[in-house]
């Protein structure tokens, strides 16, 4: 599996398995189809109610814990944020059963992000977590975050696909040394994108699906990719993509495709910041 390195060196797959909208029951078994199907990188969230099932899986796989690569994320906290981050890290690290995280995420840009990174901060020296990052923070905000604190974020994990490439933001994470990971790379099959023209032609002369030319194409930008899918040929469709490399042209094509604006929902919209400031998780 080819990675990145973070910028504390910390080495990262650079396609992995995500498990956002996987129902509880049925996380165990698609990470345990995942594992037998080569993938390492597992992600998951606090938010997502499925840690535990993701840790029963890394449990029975038998596989060393050094060869995988765990990231949960921590939900927005009410203050004392150092206090809850603390307490909110040691819950997901319960439920997933391990003794260390690889990557841990501030889950959106909202409420004490200094108190939380802070906390975050404390468990990185403490070797509890070998890498911290943020998540759907846009540029203010992240370089705000780059500018005034001791450690700067590992990995910004935003919406990243054809149709929203953020190029620019890599740009300056690139110049900063922050790893960008994609989430949405299949934009959740919005805009029909796989029959897209474009896609399904490069497809075609590469022998590949589409889900495969976009993770290529991901890949050939540096940027971290986690599929999720509870289907086991497509996992081992999906992990299928280091056989083969776009053009330049092929790259120039896909690059059109962009229409520079979320597909999903605006983080700076102020309805969409009520909403997920106002969510609070359980236990």
């Amino acid at each position: 599996m080819q990675t990145v390195t973070l910028n504390n060196g910390v080495k990262m797959p650079i396609l992995g398995f995500g498990v956002y909208q996987i129902p509880p029951e049925e996380t165990e078994q698609a990470v345990t189809d995942a594992l037998a199907a080569g993938y390492r990188l597992l992600d998951t969230a606090a938010a997502y109610l499925n840690e535990e099932a993701v840790g029963r899986a890394i449990k029975n796989s038998g596989l060393p814990r050094e060869e995988l690569f765990v990231t949960t994320k921590l939900w927005v906290q009410d203050a004392p944020a150092q206090e809850n981050t603390k307490r909110a890290f040691d819950a997901s690290l319960n439920k997933l059963g391990l003794d260390y995280l690889d990557l841990y995420l501030m889950h959106q840009p909202y409420g004490d992000v200094y108190g939380q990174w802070r906390a975050m901060e404390d468990l990185h020296r403490e070797g509890r977590v070998k890498a911290i990052g943020v998540s759907n923070f846009y540029p203010d905000r992240l370089l705000d975050l780059v500018i005034n604190n001791e450690v700067k974020p590992a990995v910004n994990q935003i919406e990243t696909h054809p149709f929203f490439q953020r190029t620019a933001d890599q740009e300056l994470m690139r110049e900063h040394g922050v790893q960008i990971q994609s989430w949405g790379g299949f934009a959740e099959g919005k805009n029909n994108i796989f029959a897209h023209p474009v896609l399904s032609e490069i497809g075609e002369k590469h022998g590949k699906s589409v889900a495969q030319v976009v993770l290529r194409w991901l890949a050939q930008r540096g940027v971290v990719a986690i599929p999720k899918s509870v289907r086991p040929d497509r996992m081992a469709e999906n992990i299928d993509v280091f056989d083969f490399e776009l053009t330049d042209d092929q790259m120039a094509a896909i690059a059109t495709m962009d229409i520079g604006s979320t597909l999903f929902f605006d983080h700076h919209a102020p309805e969409m910041v009520s909403w997920l400031s106002a969510r609070r998780l359980n236990g």
